[in-house]
Parts: structure tokens; C-alpha cells; sequence
């Protein structure tokens, strides 16, 4: 199947969970989200596919954008504070998660074990790289909060673009600086500069995608 056709099956899946999640559980299940979403994102950030004429993403971009979904219908069904309170969470989650996974990689392998070399590639530590990512989510992610009730303030009828405005500035602005430092001395600057701008022109469009699912969300309240 098409890898773009596959991305807005990915969007339309992931993004209806969100809403599901949040229609069952409520603000609970956007907390459990959360971390699912990072954890999960940040493995298949492992993953590139191509999309058309060489454009390059990777697969966990749609996780990543749902989770700015989450916090922003969390910050207009429920508040500011329960939207830190679900990035802190999945931030815990995270670390969590790399920690236990490094132990487990300590452990010599049987002669019948078939999964620790899959498991290092994916799995072992890049230090720079996992820490510019936590920090960056968390900046970022906060970042689209702060925004988000700053607009909803001033524009309290304009759900679509405190929604929009929001997600794409945090989004863009975390992807600039997480290359910068999770890669600089790996690459070059133009080289950077373009793999940041690929992934940011990709996240822009799911952005733009996410706006009439928080629009469900809030009919279904």
C-alpha cells in the first residue's frame, strides 16, 4: 500500500483513539495515552519511509502530534493543569521505560535467544539523543499549553485556531532544536536545517488534520 495513502490511515486511527480514550475514560485515559504515545513514537522514530519525490519522514510523527491533541482537548474539557499534569506522566513513563529496557539489555543471552540483537539495535541507549528528546517534549509540549490558554483567552469562540496555532508552533520549534542538539557534530547545518524542515512541513499538515477531531471531542462532551 502507498506510504501516503498509509500516513492518513495512521492519522485517522491514531487521532479516533484519542477521541475514543478520552470518551470512555475521560481525562484518565488522555493520562494513559500520553505515555503510550511517547513511548511508542520514540520507537518508531527508528523508522523512515519514503513519501514522494525523496520526501523523508519517519513513523512516529502522527504519535507525537497526538499527543498535542490530547493535551489540547484536555486543556479545553478540563484545564491547563490536568494537560501538565498528563506530560509529566508521560515524561515519568519515558524514563521509565528506557531504564528498565537498559537492564534488560545488560543480561547475557541464552544460545536460544532470537531477540537481543533486535532488541539492542532499537533499544540501546543513545544518550544525547534520548535526553534531547524527553527535554524537548516536555518544552515543547508545555509550550503548546501555555499557547494554547493564552489564545483561548483571547479568542475564546476560535477552538480551530488556538487548536492550530498551538500544535505548529510547538511542533516546528521542537523539531529545530531537537536536531540541533541531538545531532549537531553528526551532521552538517544544512543538513540539519533539512531534515527539521522535512519533518516539520509533515507535521504541520497532521496539525492541520487534528482540528476537526477536537471538534468531536468537544460535541461528544
Amino acid at each position: 500500500m502507498n506510504n501516503v495513502l498509509l500516513i492518513f490511515i495512521n492519522i485517522i486511527v491514531t487521532f479516533s483513539i484519542v477521541i475514543l480514550i478520552e470518551k470512555i475514560f475521560k481525562k484518565e485515559g488522555l493520562f494513559v495515552w500520553a505515555a503510550i504515545a511517547l513511548i511508542t513514537a520514540n520507537i518508531l522514530e527508528c523508522q523512515t519511509v519514503g513519501l514522494f519525490n525523496g520526501f523523508t519522514s519517519t513513523c512516529g510523527n502522527v504519535l507525537f502530534a497526538s499527543v498535542f491533541l490530547a493535551t489540547d482537548i484536555m486543556s479545553e474539557k478540563y484545564g491547563a493543569e490536568y494537560s501538565k499534569k498528563a506530560i509529566k506522566i508521560a515524561v515519568f513513563a519515558m524514563i521509565a521505560f528506557t531504564a528498565v529496557m537498559q537492564i534488560g539489555l545488560l543480561f547475557t543471552p541464552d544460545e536460544t535467544d532470537f531477540a537481543h540483537d533486535a532488541m539492542t539495535t532499537l533499544f540501546g541507549l543513545n544518550l544525547r539523543i534520548s535526553l534531547s528528546s524527553i527535554v524537548m517534549f516536555f518544552i515543547s509540549n508545555n509550550l503548546d499549553i501555555f499557547i494554547f490558554e493564552k489564545l483561548k483567552k483571547k479568542f475564546p469562540n476560535m477552538l480551530w485556531l488556538r487548536n492550530n496555532v498551538a500544535t505548529m508552533i510547538s511542533n516546528v520549534l521542537e523539531n529545530y532544536f531537537f536536531i540541533f542538539f541531538a545531532f549537531i557534530g553528526i551532521y552538517d547545518i544544512p543538513t540539519m536545517l533539512n531534515i527539521a524542515t522535512t519533518i516539520s512541513v509533515v507535521e504541520i499538515v497532521i496539525a492541520l488534520f487534528d482540528t476537526p477531531f477536537i471538534y468531536i471531542s468537544k460535541k461528544l462532551n
